[in-house]
């Protein structure tokens, strides 16, 4: 039986909203940690899907998805990448200590992905593999050119808060907005991580250019597996479970 419960890690004064999907009556030895995109939350579909694909197959198995600041149900209202870092690390520090597991790995989307990158580089990679799928290598430019209408950048730049983003909305400022062109990963090295890192990218994606990615993991020698047709959120079923067949491949869980 598959079953999921919510929960709550409260560290450091923040409370981070937590979702862990597992087989009942199996004690975890290994932990998936999914993690959203801009703007997505823990009840994300994708997640669920890829978890049910998981947990059919394997019963040491777990999948964990939570929300990032201001996200979903977080309690923050504004989004900035120091915070996303310190829940990053407390939700991998928790996974150990609350389930017990001794082995991790990543499955990120897009924003998610970006800020998986991000961690690595700075704070070395506590996972085994990590699959990346549509990562946005240059969130910057994904948020200013792809995702943003309008008016918003202007907005934001005369020092407005505006809400961004898709089906759920998220308070972007200008610190953000320079955070993240601070903040390039395309001009960090990820040479070392390189052999633990699988790229999965729809040749279609609307949002973060496939060319971008492209380059990315050419400058760093991470397998890029392309997905024809494939849109950014893998809207296709036969795309998504493609990529999700890749990523357990990749993973190697026995």
């Amino acid at each position: 039986m598959h079953m999921h419960k919510y929960y709550e890690i409260n560290e450091k004064g923040n409370n981070i909203c937590c979702k862990v999907y597992y087989r009942e009556k199996s004690v975890a030895q290994k932990a998936v940690l999914f993690c959203t995109g801009f703007a997505g939350h823990r009840d994300n579909g994708a997640a669920e899907k890829f978890a049910e694909n998981v947990l059919s197959k394997y019963k040491d198995v777990i999948v964990i998805v939570f929300n990032w600041p201001a996200h979903g149900n977080d309690v923050k209202k504004k989004l900035n990448l120091e915070d996303c870092t310190v829940y990053l690390e407390c939700v991998i520090e928790d996974m150990k200590a609350r389930f017990g597991v001794t082995e991790l790995y990543s499955y990120a989307t897009s924003f998610g992905g970006y800020l998986i990158l991000k961690y690595i580089s700075e704070h070395g990679n506590p996972f085994r593999k990590i699959s990346l799928r549509c990562p946005a290598v240059y969130m910057y430019d994904v948020l200013t050119r792809s995702i943003m209408k309008n008016d918003e950048y202007d907005r934001i730049m005369k020092g407005k808060e505006v809400l961004v983003g898709f089906d759920r909305k998220i308070i972007v400022t200008r610190a953000l907005l320079e955070e993240l062109q601070a903040n390039d990963i395309r001009k960090r090295d990820f040479l070392g991580f390189a052999d633990d890192i699988l790229i999965l990218h729809g040749t279609k994606d609307e949002v973060v250019p496939f060319e971008s990615c492209r380059e990315f993991a050419e400058n760093n020698v991470i397998e890029l597996i392309p997905v024809e047709n494939a849109d950014h959120r893998f809207q296709n079923p036969a795309c998504m479970s493609l990529a999700n067949k890749h990523t357990l491949q990749f993973f190697g869980i026995q």
